[in-house]
């Protein structure tokens, strides 16, 4: 099965997927993006790098109860889950980034609670080549800072996300849910895990 990791849409209030064919802004509106066909040059010389946002829901006492993973539809029509993932753009702070998507998303009333300085739990290379690390992506060799992000609001996906389901930790680390997700993101989901001091 081909693994991507999501390219983030044009503009955030144009309602195209991550996969979608829209055009990109004109180049005033932001000069940081790139047309497909320089996507595809850079990509093919240079590591691109992500921000991945596994969200999760917190009891009074700030423990995490629950993990949010997504259900989306690939290009392809398959089902697949992942975690809330995408380029951070140039000129544009690692926090913007983390924000940016996960309101992409998660929607805009999911109100997600970012320190001042985020720090991640864990840093992934996704290679073209499967077997190289844990994590595969098809087109490129990606660097991926993953965070844990608590949200408080309601998230309502967006973009080509149907769902987002709400797992206990111990269903999250599941073989079966990390069977289900992309491109080697379960075991992300269970570094997360371990990270918070969850995984038995």
């Amino acid at each position: 099965m081909a693994v991507r990791t999501p390219d983030p849409e044009p503009e955030p209030d144009d309602g195209i997927g991550a996969f979608g064919d829209a055009q990109p802004p004109a180049p005033d509106a932001n000069p940081g993006w790139l047309s497909e066909f320089e996507l595809e040059e850079a990509r093919r010389r240079l590591p691109m790098l992500y921000v991945e946002a596994i969200p999760v829901r917190t009891d009074g006492s700030g423990q995490v109860t629950e993990i949010g993973i997504l259900l989306r539809s690939t290009p392809l029509g398959e089902i697949t889950r992942t975690i809330v993932s995408g380029r951070v753009r140039f000129g544009e702070t690692i926090r913007d980034a983390l924000f940016r998507h996960v309101e992409n998303d998660l929607g805009p009333m999911a109100f997600p609670l970012l320190p001042p300085q985020p720090l991640p739990f864990t840093v992934a290379e996704y290679f073209p080549i499967p077997g190289v690390s844990a994590y595969h992506d098809d087109r490129q060799h990606a660097v991926s800072l993953a965070f844990v992000v608590p949200v408080t609001g309601t998230c309502e996906p967006r973009q080509d996300a149907l769902e987002v389901t709400w797992f206990s930790p111990e269903a999250a680390a599941s073989d079966a849910v990390a069977a289900e997700m992309e491109g080697g993101r379960g075991t992300l989901v269970r570094l997360a895990l371990a990270n918070l001091g969850l995984l038995r």
